[in-house]
């Protein structure tokens, strides 16, 4: 906390980790200071501060009070932050090697949305788990710019795509976008 009593982000712009959880402040409505840091990896505890903010600030629900569905939004937000994102993190790319990099995050990638466009058509409704905004979509949104990034074949996967498209629409996700962002590079700025 900050002697304002702002809470502390650190933050890199293009960190999937850093992105959800400006996702979760943006749509709480939560005043924070961001302190930009250069990390080649994650930490792997953003689904742990996104879940302190919802026992801390309640409004809007980010699980939903149904218990089905609050496991299903788990379910999905650990397929996609623990098994998806850090195979094509920069420090695991790295080990691949620069030539086998594309084709590694590629087939990551693709492997783990072959299963969450399967989850995704029974739990979907307007977003990940039915109609309300989940911890699940605030996984999903990075993810999906992660595969843009790779070149993944998004038309492969529908139910993903209409989702990222209805959530790219909300506030919360505009703003706490990587190309808006203090540390974004010029080059990268919307």
């Amino acid at each position: 906390m900050t002697e304002s009593g702002k809470p502390i982000l650190y933050s890199y712009f293009r960190s999937s980790c850093s992105w959800r959880v400006r996702i979760a402040l943006a749509l709480k409505s939560i005043d924070y200071e961001t302190i930009p840091v250069n990390l080649l990896k994650d930490g792997g505890q953003q689904l742990a501060i996104i879940e302190y903010l919802e026992e801390t600030r309640p409004t809007p629900r980010l699980l939903p009070r149904d218990p089905k569905k609050r496991a299903s939004v788990r379910m999905i937000s650990d397929l996609i932050a623990g098994g998806i994102q850090p195979l094509q993190n920069l420090s695991i790319l790295k080990e691949v090697g620069q030539e086998k990099q594309l084709a590694w995050a590629q087939k990551a990638i693709s492997s783990g949305f072959n299963a969450l466009e399967q989850i995704l058509q029974s739990t979907a409704g307007k977003y990940c788990v039915g109609d309300e905004v989940s911890m699940a979509d605030l996984c999903l949104v990075p993810q999906v710019a992660n595969a843009e990034r790779f070149k993944v074949d998004l038309t492969l996967y529908p139910t993903i795509s209409r989702i990222n498209k209805s959530l790219l629409a909300l506030e919360a996700f505009q703003v706490s976008h990587p190309c808006r962002q203090p540390d974004t590079p010029p080059e990268l700025r919307a």
